[in-house]
């Protein structure tokens, strides 16, 4: 069985920082991008970063951009989400993907790219 789990979410006041971490199990994704997608209370699921197989190509959502990094350890089937300068309006639910394509030098920004999704962990950043 095909799992993604996150974990590192948490409580943090706004100025602080979370790591958070997802691990994959049951098939190797070393061959496909990886991303993070949030979703807050009443609004849809948004893109917040995504990197490609390599790791040497990466994006980043505006609101994001310079605060968060997104790192990826394939030996590890892992994916890493480094997040500074927390701000309350980052307060969401933190989804991990991986794509549905493989060997792919660029990386997608749409959640209809990504077939495989992690249930999510809680992010609250209280101001």
């Amino acid at each position: 069985q095909v799992q993604l789990v996150e974990s590192g979410g948490g409580l943090v006041q706004a100025g602080g920082s979370l790591r958070l971490s997802c691990a994959a199990s049951g098939r190797t994704f070393s061959s496909n991008a990886r991303a993070w997608f949030r979703q807050a209370p009443g609004k849809e699921r948004e893109f917040v970063a995504a990197i490609n197989w390599r790791g040497g190509n990466a994006a980043y959502a505006d609101s994001v951009k310079g605060r968060f990094t997104i790192s990826r350890d394939n030996a590890k089937n892992t994916v890493l989400l480094q997040m500074n300068s927390l701000k309350p309006e980052d307060t969401a639910v933190y989804y991990c993907a991986a794509s549905w394509s493989s060997l792919s030098d660029s990386v997608a920004v749409t959640p209809g790219a990504y077939g495989y999704w992690g249930q999510g962990t809680q992010v609250t950043v209280a101001s």
